[in-house]
């Protein structure tokens, strides 16, 4: 091997082994925060940090800190990260040692990804997925700055580092199915040391990575020792090499010792019975007897450990003394800047017709996928065949390809998981649950990864995507067709959420959220696509013109009244089908000059303050939703209220809902029993203005 390789190899060796000892010596003072180190898994880890460039991308595990060094970073840096420094490149002193976030130029890029044991795979993915898009297209990926060396024009790839106990989550074989299926340029790296936590291998799984890698045709897999380093290295330059030049996946497996606690807060010492038999694979005196096999003293290797030590004891004395977070360190990096603050183009166009919701939505995505070559679409049945089964994607296939406009398989958490990898490509995702009900798979990606992209990396990664979802009950619907999730939706922190009423505001927003560099959900009402439900032909728009967007968190006053003391009067906040029941209701009980309504158009942000103004000038509120009422964003908003406006309100505000029963049945008498109508919502304002 090439002595150059073999040393600066060792150095890395030296130096993760060193920071594990010094860790160890330093229990009590560094284990405030918990952490994991390489200790036994080094030299595959080097083997591959030192062959990624900085076009590359990575998705390191917990385990990985010498496959940072690797790549460059300093023992001073992961410190930082250790001790939840202020100055924590990867984080800012948000998340674990060996968690990291980079976009250095020099250096392989790294997207946030969370601890949640192989959830980095469809991410990952997607990113390789990103770069197949990106050379089919002819496009640059914006987070790369390309140089004139040689080295930086080779094709990029993706690793994804998992350890063996991960490989049976089902978001695992979501991520080998599609790199399979699709043959993505991505190195999934196996390290495994036979453990999950306690559970051991015999216990936990009924085959290796290697063999599970058989079942899926088009993903090649080796198995190699990962505690030599030479062998590991050459091998990987192999795979490496294939990948760059044939552009498809690989399944690396690699045997390693453990020869850490599984983390600082679980002690080997408490379980392993293995200990003895890891020792004796331990990489560390491999490579020193490689070094030696290749013209190496001694004197030479002892120098290399001295000055390791010097360098790691300096850095961890450095490190200590670092400055921790401020408390008003926390409120920064929830979202990136959107530039869309300010409603802006023309919402009603002289001359243009008027067309149902699901057709302003579909125009909408054409004319972005018209400007925009990093714009693309995917989700279940939105391929040419069908074009969505709300005909929501229609046509798009036919006029921008099956690469831009294409079909996944049902999984939920790659559709949604994916976009993290899309977007940190520097492409913008379209993608589609295809009913609400279905989101439930993909609501671990949308939370781990996608949400806290942005606050985890401090602000490196924000995930730009928008998840479009198909919700509500209509026409008999049943159980699986018919629910309202936005409750759970609003529960996670770093997301936008729009849930419009009707196809103008629909398009406004959704040109918004693509011009917004984080992710954004938008709830589609089905009832509302072509507006057949009775009362709901206010969903029905003039197209707005092609410049038009609509920001987040502006409510609309869709009927205004003035302060009346003569008699009384209330506010109505609702929201998709909601504003329809509301409207209706307040017509038909000839109320209208007695009736605020106000459509929310976006959950999240929310406009407190045209809420608040309103309620404390009508004296009376009603919230008007299709969820079940108990422990749901409506019952929540209205307490929200209730606190706000206390002091000028003349009834308790209330809300209303549908049944607080577990499902939404098929037949439709107890369907339309069970949500709520214009009927429902006129008795509710009546009792309300009757308090």
């Amino acid at each position: 091997m090439n002595k150059d390789i073999l040393k600066k190899g060792f150095s890395n060796l030296c130096t993760a082994k060193a920071m594990a000892e010094l860790y160890e010596e330093n229990f009590k003072q560094v284990s405030k925060y918990v952490h994991a180190t390489s200790r036994g898994h080094e030299a595959i880890q080097t083997a591959i940090g030192m062959q990624l460039l900085p076009q590359d991308y990575a998705f390191p595990y917990y385990r990985d800190d010498a496959m940072l060094l690797a790549f460059g970073l300093q023992p001073y840096d992961l410190m930082l990260q250790l001790l939840a420094k202020k100055d924590d490149p990867f984080s800012g002193g948000r998340t674990y040692y060996s968690h990291p976030s980079l976009k250095d130029a020099d250096k392989p890029k790294i997207p946030h990804q969370s601890s949640a044991t192989g959830m980095q795979a469809i991410p990952a993915t997607g990113v390789a997925m990103g770069l197949q898009y990106l050379e089919k297209q002819g496009l640059q990926n914006s987070n790369v700055i390309l140089e004139d060396s040689e080295e930086l024009q080779l094709n990029p790839i993706t690793v994804c580092s998992l350890g063996d106990a991960s490989v049976t989550e089902g978001e695992i074989a979501e991520a080998f199915q599609m790199a399979a299926l699709k043959q993505m340029p991505i190195l999934y790296l196996v390290q495994d040391n036979g453990w999950d936590i306690s559970a051991n291998e015999a216990e936990t799984r009924a085959q290796s990575a290697f063999e599970y890698a058989q079942g899926f045709h088009g993903l090649e897999a080796i198995s190699i020792d990962g505690a030599n380093f030479i062998e590991s290295y050459e091998a990987l330059e192999k795979v490496i090499k294939t990948i760059r030049e044939e552009r498809r996946p690989f399944l690396v497996h690699a045997k390693v010792p453990l020869l850490n606690h599984h983390t600082s807060g679980v002690r080997m010492e408490w379980y392993r019975d293995d200990l003895e038999e890891a020792k004796s694979r331990d990489p560390y005196p491999v490579i020193k007897q490689q070094l030696l096999d290749n013209g190496f003293s001694e004197k030479e290797i002892s120098e290399i450990e001295k000055e390791v030590k010097e360098k790691v004891l300096s850095d961890f004395e450095k490190a200590q003394k670092a400055e921790d977070p401020k408390p008003e360190d926390l409120f920064t990096h929830d979202f990136a800047p959107t530039p869309i603050t300010e409603e802006k183009g023309e919402r009603s166009p002289e001359g243009a017709e008027k067309v149902v919701m699901v057709d302003c939505a579909l125009f909408a995505v054409e004319e972005l996928m018209k400007e925009h070559p990093e714009c693309l679409l995917y989700g279940q049945d939105v391929g040419g065949r069908l074009g969505g089964v709300f005909r929501e994607a229609a046509t798009l296939a036919q006029k921008f390809g099956d690469d831009r406009v294409f079909n996944t398989p049902i999984q939920e958490a790659f559709i949604v998981g994916s976009t993290v990898g899309m977007s940190a490509v520097g492409l913008k995702p379209i993608v589609e649950v295809q009913f609400a009900d279905y989101i439930w798979p993909g609501l671990n990606q949308l939370f781990t990864e996608v949400s806290r992209s942005c606050y985890l990396s401090n602000g490196k990664w924000a995930v730009s995507m928008i998840l479009r979802v198909p919700i509500g009950a209509y026409g008999s619907g049943g159980p699986y067709h018919s629910s309202s999730v936005e409750s759970v939706v609003t529960n996670i922190r770093g997301i936008k959420i729009a849930y419009p009423s009707n196809g103008a505001d629909l398009k406004g927003l959704m040109k918004a959220a693509y011009h917004d560099p984080n992710p954004v959900v938008i709830l589609e009402h089905k009832g509302l696509y072509w507006s057949k439900v009775p009362g709901t032909q206010g969903a029905t728009s003039v197209e707005p013109a092609e410049d038009y967007v609509l920001p987040f968190g502006k409510a609309w006053l869709l009927q205004e009244i003035w302060k009346q003391d003569d008699v009384e009067t209330c506010t109505i906040v609702t929201y998709g089908m909601g504003v329809h029941w509301a409207m209706n209701a307040s017509g038909e009980l000839g109320l209208k000059d007695q009736i605020e309504v106000i459509d929310l158009r976006t959950l999240y942000p929310l406009d407190e303050a045209t809420i608040m103004k309103s309620v404390k000038k009508t004296g009376k509120c009603l919230v008007v939703t299709e969820e079940p009422s108990n422990n749901s964003f409506a019952r929540a908003l209205s307490g929200k209220i209730q606190e706000e406006c206390f002091k000028y309100l003349d009834a308790p505000v209330m809300t209303i809902g549908s049944e607080n029963m577990p499902a939404i049945p098929l037949n439709s008498t107890l369907e339309q029993t069970m949500i709520p109508s214009i009927e429902k919502v006129k008795a509710k304002i009546e009792m309300l203005l009757d308090y």
